[in-house]
C-alpha cells in the first residue's frame, strides 16, 4: 500500500558554507585597496636606512621628540576622556534645542583642515585673541607657543574622535539594564559609573585609542598654535617635517618609530576596543 508519509531516505541538505564560491567580484577590488593602503608602508621600510637606525635613533632630538608626542598625547587623551564622555551622553541621552548644531559643530574638526584649527585657535586663544588677549591682560600668560599649546591643538583635532565612538556606544547600548538599576533605588550617578560606563566600555576604550592615536600624529593645527621649539613644541611629525628638508634618512626613522608605535598600539588593544580577534 502507497502512502503519502515521509520517505525513509536521508533529508536532502543544503550546499554547505564553507563549499560557497569565494566572492571574487570583492575580493578583487579589496585586495586591490589593501595594496594601496600598504604600499607607502612598505616604500618605508624599502628605504630605511637600517645600518644607521640606532644610532639615529638615540640622538637627542629624536629622544626628546617622542617623549613629547607620547606625553603630550597621553595628557590629551586623559582630558579628552574627562570633557569627551559627558558631551557625548548629553548628545545620546538628552533632548534639547540645537542638538543637531551642538553635534554638528562637534565634528567640525573632522572635516576641516588642521591648519584652519590652528588658526582659529590662534584667533581664540591666541595672545590678541577674542579669550586669549584677556587672560594676558589679566595673568600676564600667553598660550599660544607653549607646550601647553600643543596639548590643545592636539586635543581640538583629537577629541572628535572620542565623542562619536563614545556617542554611537551609548546609543546601541541596552537601556533596560540601567532602567532596572533605576527601579531598585540606584542614583543616576551610580548608574552612569556601575551600569553605563561598562556597557560602553570597548567604545570609550576605542575613542580613547583613536583620540591618542590621532593626537600622537598631530601636524597642521600644532604648528600654527604651538610652533617648532625643539624640546618645547617639536612633536614627532613637526620634527619629520624638519629632517625631511635637511637630512631625508632622517624624516624616514622618524616616520617609521611613529607607524611602529601607533601599530604596537592598535594591535595590542584590537581585541579589546573591538571584540574581535
Amino acid at each position: 500500500m502507497t502512502g503519502t508519509g515521509p520517505t525513509s531516505g536521508p533529508p536532502r541538505r543544503g550546499r554547505p558554507a564553507a563549499r560557497r564560491r569565494f566572492p571574487w567580484l570583492l575580493a578583487v577590488p579589496a585586495a586591490l585597496g589593501f595594496a594601496f593602503l600598504i604600499l607607502p608602508f612598505l616604500g618605508l621600510l624599502a628605504r630605511t636606512p637600517w645600518s644607521t637606525l640606532g644610532t639615529r635613533l638615540l640622538m637627542p632630538e629624536v629622544r626628546d621628540a617622542l617623549l613629547l608626542s607620547l606625553g603630550t598625547a597621553t595628557v590629551t587623551t586623559a582630558i579628552a576622556l574627562v570633557l569627551g564622555v559627558p558631551l557625548a551622553w548629553l548628545l545620546a541621552r538628552t533632548e534639547f534645542p540645537g542638538r543637531g548644531i551642538v553635534r554638528a559643530l562637534v565634528t567640525v574638526p573632522l572635516v576641516i583642515p588642521p591648519v584652519v584649527g590652528g588658526v582659529a585657535l590662534l584667533l581664540a586663544l591666541g595672545r590678541n585673541g577674542v579669550v586669549g588677549r584677556p587672560l594676558y591682560e589679566w595673568t600676564g600668560y600667553s598660550l599660544p607657543f607653549t607646550t601647553a599649546a600643543v596639548v590643545v591643538a592636539q586635543l581640538f583635532v583629537a577629541m572628535p574622535f572620542l565623542v562619536i565612538s563614545v556617542e554611537g556606544a551609548l546609543r546601541g547600548a541596552d537601556r533596560r539594564y540601567e532602567e532596572a538599576a533605576a527601579t531598585l533605588g540606584a542614583s543616576r550617578a551610580t548608574i552612569f559609573r556601575r551600569v553605563t560606563l561598562p556597557m560602553v566600555g570597548p567604545g570609550v576604550l576605542a575613542g580613547a585609542v583613536l583620540c591618542w592615536s590621532r593626537a600622537l600624529g598631530e601636524f597642521g593645527a600644532t604648528i600654527m598654535f604651538a610652533g617648532n621649539f625643539p624640546g618645547r613644541t617639536q612633536t614627532m611629525p613637526l620634527a619629520v617635517y624638519l629632517a625631511m628638508q635637511q637630512s631625508p634618512e632622517g624624516a624616514v626613522v622618524l616616520s617609521l618609530v611613529l607607524l611602529v608605535v601607533s601599530l604596537a598600539i592598535l594591535i595590542g588593544l584590537r581585541d579589546r576596543w573591538v571584540g574581535t580577534p
